[in-house]
């Protein structure tokens, strides 16, 4: 049991997720919440070591459940470490990707038994699960195109997982979309489309709410 509350942004890749997880992030912190922005796979110095792992696009060997157990590694140790004791001293701990991404990444994009990639994550995550998740959705083309856009724009390569073909992300999707409708009560489907500005004033509408019926503060004022 923990004091704080637990927000994730999921999404496949262009799905803007990370912009509007930074902007909520800023949003509460300039409000005088504690708060705390961290990602996945990452958040510790042993989960960035483990990143690097995952992008690299020298690794096209890497088998399904390899990839699943450096995912589930780095998400121990970033609840143990940092998640876990954040929430539980009361802060508001917003995560970019959590276990639901290897729900769809792994479960169905990999194709792994759903059976497994769930048991993993109970281990991995400590039963540690978000109180709001905010999937971003968008059509799996456009998101690439994004991803393709940026690469140009930064000149940075793109990592393993971005090299992945249409069908894969399609498969990605139809799994946050699965998730969606097996857990309403926690999921904000939202369409990944919209501006920046029209996603975050729905998103810190949600929070709002969610913040107020749990008591987190009274009288929350967003601008």
């Amino acid at each position: 049991m923990y004091d704080g509350v637990f927000i994730t942004f999921e999404g496949i890749e262009g799905a803007g997720k990370s912009t509007q997880a930074k902007i909520l992030f800023q949003t509460l912190s300039e409000e005088g919440l504690p708060c705390l922005l961290t990602n996945e796979p990452g958040g510790t110095p042993i989960g960035n070591a483990i990143r690097e792992m995952l992008g690299n696009t020298g690794f096209k060997d890497m088998a399904p459940l390899t990839e699943l157990f450096l995912f589930s590694a780095s998400r121990a140790q970033h609840v143990e470490s940092i998640i876990r004791p954040s929430l539980e001293e009361g802060k508001i701990v917003i995560c970019d990707r959590f276990a639901d991404a290897s729900i769809a990444y792994q479960g169905f994009g990999r194709k792994l038994p759903l059976t497994l990639v769930q048991d993993t994550n109970e281990k991995a995550s400590w039963n540690v699960k978000p109180d709001i998740t905010f999937f971003l959705d968008v059509e799996p083309a456009k998101g690439l195109t994004r991803i393709q856009n940026r690469i140009i724009e930064l000149e940075v390569p793109a990592d393993r997982i971005e090299k992945e073909n249409l069908e894969f992300f399609e498969r990605v999707r139809e799994g946050y979309l699965y998730l969606s409708r097996e857990e309403p009560h926690r999921y904000r489907v939202l369409d990944g489309s919209l501006g920046v500005d029209d996603l975050k004033k729905i998103i810190l509408e949600s929070v709002n709410k969610e913040l107020t019926k749990r008591k987190f503060r009274k009288n929350l004022l967003f601008g």
